[in-house]
């Protein structure tokens, strides 16, 4: 475990010091135990000679003052190293993270990662501290007392050793059966974890279907953690009990053996007592050991999940990366990709280029491989086949700070931060000025938005962004990409599910965004209007390219595209009518 930490903290010294100082303690404890042999020997007598007793006494009292020295230095110590090992270990999940290819952050992914970075970080960190620390005296010490015994009473030392023997072997089979309960408890709390946001995220659904306290899936979660924790207590009591009666029978057989030595005239009085204290010191801290184990598997098992985390494969990058875009032209030359995991290839054989200074929209079926184009361009996966270049250049070379520079992405759902509209378009350019910040948000229709609020520029959006609607969360995120002024732009599906006004002013803001002629939008988009405004655009069927071209041509065409502005005309004609046939 210490080898591990070690490993995963990148400056260890601090703990290293804690650990050396614990370790000076049970030593320097066990030397001092180690002084009650002279001392008894001079005292116990039918005339104590004090003068003998007098050189271990002082020897003793310097040594419990060393001995204070060094609390009173581990301890804040101690505090420090555990806030600084969960400071490094976060910092190393969120350089590492930040390397990690983008397609891996799904629902579950985010969930493992908030559960390393706060909970496992956390107790891991503390546990360290806490934890480590009693493990390395419980196991020192009694080190320490054997080694002092040794030179008084071989026999003893030898006793000691037996039980130190057999007491590992029962503290291995306990820490084994802790080992899988603390995994098997994790696994069900991480399920009622996810229970319980799904109780707080959906209640307004729950209570409309008369079910306030949560779904059956809920109560499931709840049962199937308690019977998860009552069969690990049980499996856990018998290695339990079968450790402390081996810690007991030690203790008696201590007990025996120091009364054979005495009835035998082996050792006297004093050596005897001083040989019970020093047994008693000796099972003391190895009795800990069964209470210690539990917590001690829970932080082996948090460190291993944030081993696990930090071993997920970053994004490769060559050593000498291309730190500069020449030009936002985009390709894509033969290009075939499956999602990781996936038998179907979402994309095959797809070549298509988009050339700076346009909008291209993409269109077809769900599942037809447009998101995974946005994806693939934005280095979310690389590709399994083919090249993606853009400026000429594969993205596989080109350093992943310099290819997100130049992108900027408007996903369908939109996350803002519950922070100030002003700030959330700051995330593009911090440095931006008010000329700048009024600009963008004037090109995306923002500017009607501030001029309604209460606060304008300084009204907080909420979580997620909800204090505003759909559609002004998206005009929100159009002008970011705009103030980010990249050269490349992703939109995905922005307009979709938009009340007209809203729809429109977003119609509009993407059709700003494609003015630029520096600059290359690929538009994900079903609507009419935001099909027509493209330059260009290309179908997709089944992963592959079914017609690409000019809007007024591939509508005369009537192949894949005029089917789709067909249907999209069709559905926006479409209206109630009574049963007379009237319209309502």
């Amino acid at each position: 475990m210490i080898r591990r930490l070690y490993r995963l903290w990148p400056e260890p010294a601090l703990l290293a010091r804690l650990w050396s100082l614990t370790a000076a303690q049970a030593v320097l404890q066990g030397g001092l135990l180690g002084l009650l042999v002279p001392i008894l020997d001079a005292v116990v007598r039918p005339r104590p000679d004090l003068d003998a007793a007098a050189p271990w006494l002082v020897l003793g009292l310097l040594g419990a003052l060393v001995y204070a020295v060094i609390s009173i230095i581990a301890t804040p110590v101690g505090f420090r190293a555990a806030g600084e090992l969960a400071v490094g270990l976060r910092s190393q999940l969120m350089r590492h993270i930040t390397a990690v290819p983008l397609g891996w952050f799904t629902a579950d992914h985010k969930a493992r990662l908030a559960r390393a970075v706060t909970s496992d970080v956390g107790d891991a960190a503390h546990l360290a501290v806490t934890i480590a620390g009693p493990v390395v005296t419980s196991v020192l010490l009694p080190a320490t007392i054997v080694a002092v015994v040794a030179f008084v009473d071989w026999r003893m030392a030898l006793a000691l050793c037996v039980i130190a023997v057999v007491a590992a072997v029962a503290l291995r089979r306990a820490a084994h059966i802790s080992e899988l309960t603390e995994v098997e408890l994790e696994r069900a709390s991480a399920g009622v974890a996810g229970r319980a946001i799904e109780l707080g995220q959906a209640q307004p659904v729950l209570r409309a279907a008369g079910h306030p306290t949560g779904t059956p899936h809920m109560h499931t979660a709840l049962l199937d953690h308690r019977n998860t924790y009552r069969s690990g207590m049980r499996r856990a009591r018998r290695p339990y009990f079968a450790y402390t009666a081996v810690i007991a029978a030690g203790f008696v057989a201590v007990l025996a053996l120091t009364a054979r030595l005495v009835v035998t005239g082996e050792v006297g009085t004093a050596t005897a007592v001083a040989l019970l204290v020093l047994s008693a010191r000796f099972l003391e801290p190895l009795g800990n050991l069964i209470e210690l184990i539990g917590a001690l598997r829970a932080m082996t098992n948090k460190v291993a999940r944030i081993e696990a985390m930090l071993l997920i494969p970053a994004l490769p990058t060559p050593d000498h990366a291309v730190d500069r875009i020449d030009s936002a032209e985009i390709e894509f030359d033969s290009v075939t990709f499956a999602y990781p995991g996936a038998d179907d290839a979402a994309l095959r054989d797809v070549s298509l280029r988009c050339a700076p200074g346009t909008t291209t929209a993409l269109v077809g079926a769900s599942g037809s491989g447009k998101t995974t184009i946005t994806r693939l361009v934005a280095r979310f996966f690389d590709v399994d086949d083919g090249e993606i270049r853009i400026g000429g250049i594969d993205v596989r070379s080109i350093d992943p700070e310099t290819l997100m520079g130049d992108i900027a992405i408007i996903f369908q759902e939109v996350y803002l931060f519950d922070d100030t509209i002003e700030n959330n378009l700051r995330i593009a350019r911090p440095e931006a000025g008010w000329r700048e910040l009024e600009e963008a948000a004037r090109a995306a229709r923002v500017d009607e938005l501030i001029e309604r609020l209460p606060n304008g520029w300084r009204t907080r959006v909420g979580e997620g962004g909800t204090a505003l609607s759909g559609g002004e969360r998206q005009r929100v995120a159009i002008a970011r990409a705009i103030l980010k002024e990249a050269r490349i732009v992703l939109v995905d599906e922005a307009s979709s599910a938009l009340d007209p006004q809203n729809e429109a002013a977003v119609t509009d803001a993407i059709a700003e965004l494609g003015a630029d002629p520096e600059r290359t939008t690929i538009v994900i988009a079903h609507r009419p209007a935001t099909l027509r405004s493209a330059d260009r655009v290309i179908a997709l069927a089944d992963g592959r390219v079914a017609e690409a071209g000019m809007p007024a041509d591939l509508i005369a065409a009537d192949g894949v595209f005029a089917r789709l502005i067909g249907q999209a005309d069709d559905a926006r004609r479409w209206r109630i009518t009574d049963r007379t046939g009237g319209r309502s």
